[in-house]
């Protein structure tokens, strides 16, 4: 008589390949606004959570998250995308040139047509050619800065108010606030109460001076999230970057998919750069990207490849860069208590997990932002500037040890390889 023996299933060791669920991170979010709260009283710094603020952040974090949203759908079909921000710059310039001449909307399109071309460019490259991801999207964003100086010369150059460095005014999208609620929760704001102005701020500032774009890239957030995770398109794109051979051996055309995933992540490079353009400065500028592509797919790693996480990122980012326009160096200073506030629950954290030496290292940092925030009143403008940077490096080095990529990211496939 033969016996079955059956596996038991091994236990995971603790914080590894865990994801933290959403009532812990909601948790984590209301703690995070109640010490914002406590700091602003401290400091008087009304400015960290005022609706304008809000408002000016997520106006910036809007092309982050576009091209971190450009990022995830490459990268979750295997292929790493460096040339988001040569997407972003050509979607800057084919927003602007059709802009000003047909109008805001058919600009947005052509920013998206623009971002798609060089996406084709990197797709034919990586996947038909197999050369190396990053060689290729470095490839891009120096062929996208190129192209671009080349063509506003002959373009932009002789048309009025335009430049070889800067394209004609674009006619404005308009904006919108939420009749009622937008003012009276500006209003609330302003009274600085203790948690419930600072959420009045926080929510106000989602719903006010928004432009219609605005509105279409918050929503490929969660569009985003339906199609890759609970379509069979998505779950067919998905596993051409977890395992190609298994896909291709389930009548998985991954060459196809790949190259959808890598012109959808160009167009959403593209329409973030004409985000910008079209919508934060109605005018095209030579170099208006600033970094933003790279950014972008920081705060896709970030986000662990999620779009949920994503858009926190990209919410983060688009929070520090805003301080550069609305009282930044009081702004940061106060931010700077708060910092060093998490920090101390941050050592506490890894000291529970008995990680001793992160534990006093983390200390050490929190003691010195201590230090520096006793011993000045406000910070150098130099180190708001640097700000967003600063903490997307921070970030990154943070969240490392947690992070899961796709297993077949960036690695080279040949159609036909497991056979």
């Amino acid at each position: 008589m033969s016996t079955t023996t059956v596996a038991k299933p091994q236990a995971k060791k603790p914080g590894k390949g865990r994801r933290m669920s959403l009532p812990v991170l909601l948790l984590v979010i209301a703690g995070v606004l109640v010490l914002t709260s406590i700091v602003r009283l401290i400091t008087g710094a009304d400015g960290i959570t005022s609706t304008g603020q809000m408002s000016t952040a997520l106006r910036l974090a809007v092309p982050i998250g576009l091209a971190g949203l450009g990022g995830l759908w490459a990268e979750r079909a295997g292929v790493v995308n460096i040339g988001l921000e040569g997407m972003m710059i050509l979607g800057t310039w084919f927003g602007a040139w059709a802009g000003y001449q047909w109008g805001p909307w058919t600009g947005v399109v052509f920013g998206i047509v623009g971002g798609a071309l060089g996406a084709v460019l990197h797709a034919i490259a990586t996947v038909t050619f197999n050369v190396n991801h990053i060689v290729s999207g470095v490839a891009i964003n120096i062929l996208a800065v190129g192209t671009t100086r080349y063509l506003s010369k002959f373009t932009f150059e002789g048309a009025p108010q335009g430049s070889s460095k800067q394209s004609p005014p674009i006619d404005s999208l308009g904006t919108f606030d939420i009749p009622g609620l937008s003012s009276w929760l500006d209003t609330l704001n302003q009274k600085h109460w203790f948690l419930i102005s600072d959420i009045a701020g926080l929510v106000g500032g989602l719903i006010t001076n928004l432009s219609p774009l605005t509105v279409v890239a918050v929503a490929l957030v969660p569009a985003t999230w339906w199609v890759l995770w609970r379509t069979a398109f998505g779950l067919r794109l998905r596993s051409c970057g977890e395992n190609p051979v298994a896909a291709e051996s389930l009548g998985v055309n991954v060459y196809k998919y790949k190259y959808i995933a890598v012109i959808i992540s160009g167009g959403f490079a593209g329409l973030g750069g004409a985000f910008l353009s079209i919508v934060a400065s109605n005018v095209y500028l030579d170099g208006q990207t600033a970094g933003r592509g790279y950014i972008g797919l920081a705060a896709m790693i970030f986000g662990n490849w999620m779009p949920g996480g994503l858009a926190l990122g990209a919410g983060l980012f688009g929070y520090t860069d805003s301080l550069n326009l609305r009282g930044g160096t009081t702004n940061v200073h106060a931010l700077i208590l708060l910092l060093a506030i998490l920090l101390v629950f941050g050592a506490a954290y890894l000291a529970w997990k008995k990680k001793y030496v992160p534990a006093v290292v983390t200390a050490l940092i929190s003691a010195l932002m201590f230090v520096w925030y006793l011993g000045t009143d406000e910070v150098p403008r130099q180190v708001v500037t640097a700000a967003p940077y600063v903490v997307t490096l921070l970030v990154l080095s943070l969240s490392a040890q947690s992070l899961r990529m796709p297993k077949a990211d960036g690695m080279p496939y040949r159609k036909g390889q497991g056979k």
